[in-house]
Protein backbone atom coordinates (compact mmCIF):
# COMPACT_ATOMS: atom_id res chain seq x y z
CA UNK A 1 0.00 0.00 0.00
CA UNK A 2 1.05 3.50 -0.84
CA UNK A 3 1.40 6.11 1.83
CA UNK A 4 0.16 9.27 0.77
CA UNK A 5 1.11 12.50 3.13
CA UNK A 6 -0.98 15.94 1.59
CA UNK A 7 2.32 18.39 1.49
CA UNK A 8 1.64 21.26 4.04
CA UNK A 9 1.05 24.74 2.42
CA UNK A 10 4.17 26.69 1.47
CA UNK A 11 1.91 29.68 0.33
CA UNK A 12 -1.56 30.72 1.79
CA UNK A 13 -3.66 34.00 1.11
CA UNK A 14 -6.68 35.22 1.86
CA UNK A 15 -9.53 37.45 0.12
CA UNK A 16 -9.96 40.68 1.62
CA UNK A 17 -13.04 42.57 2.32
CA UNK A 18 -13.00 45.77 0.65
CA UNK A 19 -9.27 45.56 -0.49
CA UNK A 20 -8.01 49.33 -0.90
CA UNK A 21 -4.56 47.88 -2.83
CA UNK A 22 -4.79 47.03 -6.38
CA UNK A 23 -6.52 43.15 -6.45
CA UNK A 24 -7.57 39.74 -8.16
CA UNK A 25 -10.70 38.80 -7.06
CA UNK A 26 -10.33 40.68 -3.30
CA UNK A 27 -6.57 38.87 -3.26
CA UNK A 28 -3.97 41.58 -2.46
CA UNK A 29 -1.20 39.20 -2.09
CA UNK A 30 -0.56 37.33 -4.90
CA UNK A 31 2.93 38.71 -5.11
CA UNK A 32 3.96 35.94 -2.17
CA UNK A 33 2.81 33.10 -5.11
CA UNK A 34 6.26 32.25 -6.41
CA UNK A 35 6.52 33.77 -10.23
CA UNK A 36 8.27 30.71 -11.83
CA UNK A 37 8.19 28.01 -9.24
CA UNK A 38 6.05 24.84 -9.63
CA UNK A 39 3.41 23.53 -7.44
CA UNK A 40 -0.07 22.57 -6.58
CA UNK A 41 -2.40 24.92 -5.41
CA UNK A 42 -5.83 24.69 -3.93
CA UNK A 43 -8.82 26.82 -3.60
CA UNK A 44 -11.27 26.89 -0.24
CA UNK A 45 -14.51 29.11 0.29
CA UNK A 46 -15.25 30.50 3.37
CA UNK A 47 -16.09 27.03 5.16
CA UNK A 48 -12.69 26.20 4.28
CA UNK A 49 -14.57 23.56 1.83
CA UNK A 50 -12.38 22.27 -1.42
CA UNK A 51 -13.47 23.88 -4.22
CA UNK A 52 -10.80 22.99 -6.65
CA UNK A 53 -6.78 21.74 -6.99
CA UNK A 54 -4.41 22.22 -10.03
CA UNK A 55 -0.98 22.20 -10.67
CA UNK A 56 1.42 24.10 -12.61
CA UNK A 57 4.96 24.64 -13.83
CA UNK A 58 5.05 28.53 -13.32
CA UNK A 59 2.00 29.01 -10.11
CA UNK A 60 1.46 32.76 -10.02
CA UNK A 61 0.67 33.11 -13.97
CA UNK A 62 -1.46 29.66 -13.42
CA UNK A 63 -3.59 30.39 -10.75
CA UNK A 64 -3.99 34.75 -11.92
CA UNK A 65 -5.40 32.49 -15.30
CA UNK A 66 -7.85 30.92 -13.32
CA UNK A 67 -8.91 34.01 -12.06
CA UNK A 68 -9.19 35.66 -15.40
CA UNK A 69 -10.18 33.57 -18.35
CA UNK A 70 -13.35 32.32 -19.37
CA UNK A 71 -12.98 28.74 -19.98
CA UNK A 72 -11.50 27.84 -16.17
CA UNK A 73 -13.52 25.26 -14.34
CA UNK A 74 -14.52 28.14 -11.75
CA UNK A 75 -15.33 30.72 -13.96
CA UNK A 76 -19.07 31.08 -13.04
CA UNK A 77 -17.97 30.20 -8.73
CA UNK A 78 -14.64 32.36 -8.66
CA UNK A 79 -16.22 34.47 -6.20
CA UNK A 80 -16.36 31.30 -4.18
CA UNK A 81 -13.19 31.51 -3.02
CA UNK A 82 -11.77 32.63 -0.09
CA UNK A 83 -8.29 31.04 0.76
CA UNK A 84 -5.76 29.99 -1.69
CA UNK A 85 -2.94 27.61 -0.82
CA UNK A 86 0.32 26.52 -2.70
CA UNK A 87 2.96 23.84 -1.96
CA UNK A 88 6.32 24.17 -3.82
CA UNK A 89 6.72 20.92 -5.73
CA UNK A 90 9.20 20.54 -8.44
CA UNK A 91 8.72 16.96 -9.80
CA UNK A 92 5.81 16.55 -12.15
CA UNK A 93 5.36 13.36 -11.74
CA UNK A 94 4.68 14.06 -7.59
CA UNK A 95 2.27 17.24 -8.69
CA UNK A 96 0.76 15.01 -11.04
CA UNK A 97 0.47 12.35 -7.91
CA UNK A 98 -0.25 14.83 -4.96
CA UNK A 99 -3.14 16.63 -7.29
CA UNK A 100 -5.19 13.17 -8.24
CA UNK A 101 -4.88 12.36 -4.83
CA UNK A 102 -5.88 15.78 -2.71
CA UNK A 103 -8.93 16.14 -5.57
CA UNK A 104 -10.46 12.48 -4.34
CA UNK A 105 -9.10 12.09 -1.19
CA UNK A 106 -10.49 15.95 0.18
CA UNK A 107 -13.18 15.74 -2.60
CA UNK A 108 -12.84 18.80 -4.47
CA UNK A 109 -16.15 20.07 -5.63
CA UNK A 110 -15.26 21.72 -8.90
CA UNK A 111 -12.64 19.06 -10.51
CA UNK A 112 -14.26 17.18 -12.90
CA UNK A 113 -11.10 15.22 -14.20
CA UNK A 114 -9.23 12.44 -12.35
CA UNK A 115 -12.35 11.82 -9.97
CA UNK A 116 -12.72 8.54 -8.45
CA UNK A 117 -14.79 9.19 -6.26
CA UNK A 118 -18.66 9.42 -6.72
Amino acid sequence: MINITIPTPDVTIYKQIAPELSNIYGFTDFHLIPRDKAGIFMFYNDKDELLFVGKARKLRPRIKKHFEDTVSVIKMNRNEVNKIEVCLIEDPVHREIYETYIINELKAKYNVDKVFFA
